[in-house]
């Protein structure tokens, strides 16, 4: 492990205290342009999202009506109702996006897919990346806000599902995390530039509260309008 990932790791809250939880439930809103985009507007603006920590399985509620649900595990999504009633499987969500282009709109199904695989990476990082399969390796620091963050460099393994396989990751001095750089390949290579703020402790685990999203340039310069994403965590608990 890089020191740059332990110094992380330990900043978070350590990996022994992240070994202790097994799972995480969280009230969530997300909102945001893309939301418009794709002609889902507050479809999220209250969710209950409930996941492992080790694994990736996440319920997502409400999704199409309220009481339904969608569950996502072993690369299949899973709509059903409160009862358990399967309304809809979509086994390999990832190729339902082939052919659409960023203007095509999404279903519901589309829309929690996006919102599952984003929410669960956000929630694991960084403790993440000592899971099989990741790989990272420290990059150049950025300069910004007066601060200089170090860079991380983490490439994702093939079963897990995010935004895209190789990701960037800067930390404060502090080691808390400051920004999170990726595209997004269901949304045809588009880019995030994903400032993490209001950094709280939760259950012995430091979490950042606020997250939000613009696009940057070919300089990494964020694109200041639209915001597309904002994510607002308005309550979280990490379980045994």
């Amino acid at each position: 492990m890089s020191d740059l990932l332990q110094l992380a790791i330990d900043a978070h809250g350590g990996i022994d205290r992240w070994n202790e939880i097994q799972r995480f439930e969280a009230q969530i809103s997300i909102t945001g342009a893309i939301w418009y985009v794709k002609q889902k507007p507050d479809v999220f603006k209250s969710v209950t999202i409930r996941a492992l920590t080790h694994e990736q399985q996440v319920t997502l509620t409400p999704v199409g009506g309220a009481g339904n649900r969608t569950f996502f595990a072993d690369d299949t999504l899973t709509w059903e109702t409160d009862a358990g009633e399967v309304l809809e499987e979509r086994r390999h969500p990832v190729a339902s996006f082939e052919g659409q282009s960023l203007e095509s709109p999404w279903d519901d199904l589309h829309a929690a897919y996006f919102a599952t695989e984003a929410i669960w990476t956000y929630l694991t990082v960084p403790f993440l990346f000592t899971y099989p399969g990741f790989r990272s390796r420290e990059i150049e620091p950025r300069q910004e806000a007066g601060e200089t963050w170090r860079g991380l460099e983490v490439t994702f393994p093939d079963d897990i599902h995010s935004h895209t396989r190789v990701q960037k990751f800067y930390f404060g001095e502090d080691g808390l995390l400051r920004r999170h750089d990726y595209t997004v390949d269901i949304l045809g290579g588009g880019t995030g530039a994903n400032y993490a703020t209001e950094i709280q402790e939760i259950d012995g685990i430091k979490v950042p509260m606020h997250r939000r999203i613009w696009a940057y340039d070919e300089h990494e310069e964020v694109v200041p309008d639209p915001l597309l994403v904002a994510v607002d965590i308005q309550s979280l608990r990490f379980l045994p």
